[in-house]
């Protein structure tokens, strides 16, 4: 069997856990074909990343001369459908929050998308993100009268699920994805009951590298680790206001942010403000054995997130058997149980997160060692790659010949 994956940046540091459903697909026998808009910005430290590179082809490296050759393929083969996707574009265009340009310019990825669909002999199209992506996916396989699904992952579908089209993308998809009940349920909201059964849950799942048992159970160092992009969503800065507030109550303990952002500058004056920018460190950008390194250098794993899908790090932290301390946002309820995992803290109180990592640095290393155990067991348990795989092979298969 053999299906495409279009993501709009691939591959990604923050996004390797689209690398590791391509690669299971595989173990199973699917064939899975990359495109991509644009190549990584980040850097990919990964060398699995850089394997990915030669693997993937990028629609904006086709170049104008070849995109206007894809669009005027795509009006010769069926100008039924390239107007009825090239109005879909419009109507896409309308209330959202990128301007007509951008949406035509999705037309034009779709008719390069679609062409190369059809060289390949691909009949089903599955994007990551319900953003761009799912829109370049919508209009190829209106464009090819194939079927085409999405994952959906979390703010992007939940904060503007009306600006992005998301109502119309699930009327059309053959089916979507989310990564937690949670965001099955928001996506359920802005569209007809008749759509519901087409909204599957598949979970993320875990890089073999965490399959193995960590060699150290536990860690009594007075760390923290925050991994992930330094972004308005992650509330870093809540998360400098509770290592402060820790530090005025006579507790210090080292933080570890371990990403990048556009917010790198203003979380390290913040850090400097609150007079805790000698605890703090930024790694910028890692390599996925690199997060491994500074989890298991850590006490715990803390995500201080206004607005989450379902963190792919907390379910590696777990898995490294290190408590974790989040937010009680989006799906991480339904990984994380309070008291037993880590703790699960109100979104926004920096007074309660700080109180949930000093009950951290005061734990001893039996509860330590108890909590990080019973988080291994849950994360291998609820996401194991290999499995969510099986979920996206059956959902493939079972479209096999049907058309959009």
């Amino acid at each position: 069997m053999r299906v495409a994956y279009l993501i709009s940046e691939y591959p990604k540091v923050s996004h390797s856990f689209i690398r590791r459903e391509i690669a299971a697909l595989e173990r199973q026998g699917v064939d899975v074909l990359r495109f991509a808009i644009r190549g990584p910005s980040d850097g990919s430290p990964d060398s699995a990343d850089v394997e990915e590179l030669n693997r993937t082809r990028y629609v904006l490296g086709a170049g104008v001369g070849t995109s206007v050759v894809h669009v005027l393929r795509a009006l010769a083969r069926s100008p039924t459908a390239f107007i009825g996707a090239a109005r879909s574009a419009l109507r896409l265009s309308r209330r959202a929050e990128r301007s007509l340009v951008h949406h035509m310019a999705y037309f034009v990825e779709a008719c390069v998308v679609g062409n190369w669909m059809r060289e390949s002999g691909v009949s089903h199209l599955h994007a990551h993100f319900g953003s761009n992506p799912a829109s370049v996916a919508m209009l190829a396989g209106q464009l090819n009268g194939c079927t085409f699904s999405f994952t959906a992952h979390g703010t992007v579908e939940t904060d503007a699920a009306q600006f992005i089209g998301i109502p119309e993308k699930i009327r059309r998809a053959a089916r979507v994805v989310a990564v937690s009940e949670y965001g099955r349920s928001q996506l359920c909201r802005w569209v007809e009951p008749v759509h519901w059964n087409k909204i599957s849950v598949v979970h993320c799942g875990l890089d073999e590298m965490y399959r193995e048992a960590p060699l150290q159970q536990h860690n009594a160092a007075r760390r923290f680790v925050c991994v992930g992009r330094l972004s308005p969503e992650k509330g870093q800065f809540l998360l400098i206001d509770a290592l402060a507030e820790l530090r005025r109550q006579g507790l210090d303990a080292e933080l570890v942010l371990a990403g990048d952002g556009e917010l790198r500058p203003e979380i390290e004056r913040h850090s400097a403000q609150c007079g805790v920018s000698d605890l703090v460190r930024i790694t910028g950008w890692i390599s996925g054995a690199t997060v491994r390194q500074e989890i298991d250098a850590s006490r715990a794993l803390v995500l201080s997130s206004f607005a989450e899908g379902l963190p792919v790090v907390l379910m590696e932290a777990m898995a490294c058997q290190r408590p974790v301390i989040a937010t009680r946002v989006a799906g991480v309820p339904e990984l994380v149980r309070d008291g037993q995992d880590g703790w699960l803290v109100a979104p926004g109180n920096a007074m309660e997160l700080a109180a949930a990592m000093r009950r951290c640095l005061e734990a001893d290393a039996s509860q330590l060692q108890a909590m990080g155990q019973a988080a291994r067991v849950r994360a291998m348990d609820r996401h194991d790659i290999d499995r969510s795989a099986l979920q996206l092979k059956q959902i493939f298969e079972s479209l096999a010949g049907t058309t959009a």
